[in-house]
C-alpha cells in the first residue's frame, strides 16, 4: 500500500512539474495578435464614425490613440502531499492526502494617448499635399472616388462643400470631370505618373495616353481638357495648391484637410428632421435641378441598434451606423485611415516607455 501511494504521489508531482515548466507564451501569439488587431480596428472605426457624426452636430471631435499593448501572462503551479502510516494497523489503515493548485493570470497593459497639441492639430487642419492625392490615383484608386473625397476644387471647378456650418452643392462641370476621368481610367485610356525633383520642392504629374484609342474615348479626353482648361498637346503639369485656376503648365488642386474631409462625410449622415429644424445639426444638401444624386458615403440613423453593421455608435440616444453591405462607405472609411497617415508629420516622435515586470 505504501508503495502504491508513493508511486501515485510521484506521478502527480512529475505531471505538475512538467506543466509548470512548459511555456505558455508561444501559444498565445496566434490568438492575441488577431484578437487585439481586430479589437483595435473595430474601435478605430467606431471612433471615426462617432467623430463624423459629432461634426454633423457641430460637436467637438476627440481622438484617442492606442499607443501600445503589452500582454503579460503567468502560470503558477503547486503540489501538497500529506499522509499517515500508523504502526499498529488495529487503529486504522494507511491514509494519504494529495492536492494540487494552478493559478493562471492574464494581465494586459494598454496605453491610450489623447491626440492633442500643435502637431496633431496642424495635421488635422493642414490640406493634404496634392502629390499624395495623385499618388493614390497612380496606385489604382478610382479617380472619381479619391477626388470627390479629398479635393475642394480642381483647376477652378468646385466640389460639394460643407464648411463652417454652410453647405454648397458641387459645380456640374466638376461632377462631369470626375465621371469622365473614371471612364477613361477604367478603360485604361489614360495613365499618370507623379514626379518629384531632387529636393522634393516641386511635383509634377505626367499624363500618358494609350495609342489607337477609339474616337469616343478621344472625345472624352478632349472634354476633360476643355472643362479643366488644360491646353491641348501638353502632357506634364506642375501640381500646385490653389483654389483658383492654375497658370500655364500648372494643375491647381484645392485639396482638403482631414477636418474638411470628415466634415464632408458628416454632411451625408442621416439625422432626424427635428434636429435640423431645431438647429442642433447642420442642414442637408439637396442636389440642384438636373444633377443626379451621387452620395459616396451613407451613414444611417435609427432608434434601435442595427443587426448587420460595419461600424455602429450610440450618440444622442440614437444609433448611427454603416451597413456592412455598403461597400462605397466602407471604402471611404478605409481611405480615411490612409489619409490620416499621409497627414501625419514625419518628425521625430517620442516612443512610449513600457516597463514589464518579471513574474
Amino acid at each position: 500500500m505504501k508503495q502504491k501511494i508513493i508511486r501515485a504521489v510521484s506521478g502527480i508531482g512529475l505531471t505538475l512539474a512538467l506543466t509548470g515548466c512548459h511555456s505558455i507564451g508561444p501559444r498565445t501569439v496566434a490568438s492575441d495578435r488577431f484578437d487585439y488587431s481586430s479589437a483595435i480596428a473595430d474601435s478605430w472605426k467606431q471612433q471615426t464614425l462617432l467623430n463624423i457624426v459629432k461634426l454633423r452636430y457641430l460637436d467637438l471631435p476627440v481622438f484617442v490613440d492606442v499607443s501600445s499593448v503589452v500582454a503579460g501572462y503567468s502560470l503558477q503551479t503547486g503540489l501538497t502531499v500529506g499522509g499517515s502510516f500508523p504502526a499498529n494497523g488495529n487503529f486504522g489503515g494507511n491514509t494519504a492526502t494529495i492536492g494540487g493548485s494552478a493559478i493562471y493570470t492574464d494581465r494586459p497593459t494598454i496605453t491610450y494617448t489623447p491626440l492633442t497639441g500643435q502637431k496633431f492639430l496642424r495635421g488635422l487642419m493642414t490640406p493634404i499635399e496634392p502629390k499624395n492625392i495623385f499618388f493614390m490615383l497612380q496606385s489604382g484608386y478610382a479617380a472619381d472616388f479619391v477626388l470627390a473625397l479629398t479635393v475642394e476644387s480642381l483647376n477652378g471647378l468646385h466640389n460639394r462643400s460643407a464648411t463652417a456650418g454652410a453647405v454648397r452643392e458641387a459645380d456640374p462641370d466638376f461632377i462631369r470631370v470626375l465621371q469622365l476621368m473614371r471612364e477613361v481610367q477604367s478603360e485604361g485610356a489614360v495613365g499618370m505618373r507623379v514626379l518629384e525633383n531632387a529636393d522634393h520642392t516641386e511635383t509634377a504629374v505626367v499624363f500618358f495616353r494609350r495609342d489607337n484609342l477609339p474616337p469616343e474615348m478621344l472625345d472624352k479626353i478632349a472634354e476633360i481638357r476643355r472643362l479643366l482648361r488644360l491646353p491641348d498637346g501638353q502632357q506634364q503639369f506642375k501640381l500646385v495648391y490653389s483654389a483658383a485656376t492654375g497658370g500655364d503648365g500648372e494643375l491647381a488642386v484645392g485639396s482638403r484637410s482631414m477636418l474638411q474631409i470628415m466634415s464632408a462625410m458628416a454632411s451625408y449622415t442621416d439625422v432626424p428632421a427635428a434636429d435640423i429644424k431645431d438647429g442642433r445639426a447642420m442642414p442637408s444638401i439637396e442636389p440642384a435641378d438636373g444633377v443626379a444624386r451621387n452620395e459616396p458615403v451613407d451613414i444611417k440613423c435609427s432608434p434601435d441598434r442595427p443587426a448587420d453593421a460595419f461600424a455602429v455608435v450610440h450618440y444622442r440616444n440614437l444609433w448611427f451606423w454603416v451597413d456592412d453591405r455598403d461597400w462605397r462607405t466602407k471604402r471611404a472609411f478605409t481611405a480615411i485611415m490612409f489619409l490620416f497617415t499621409m497627414a501625419e508629420n514625419t518628425g521625430d516622435e517620442k516612443t512610449p516607455l513600457v516597463t514589464i515586470p518579471a513574474q
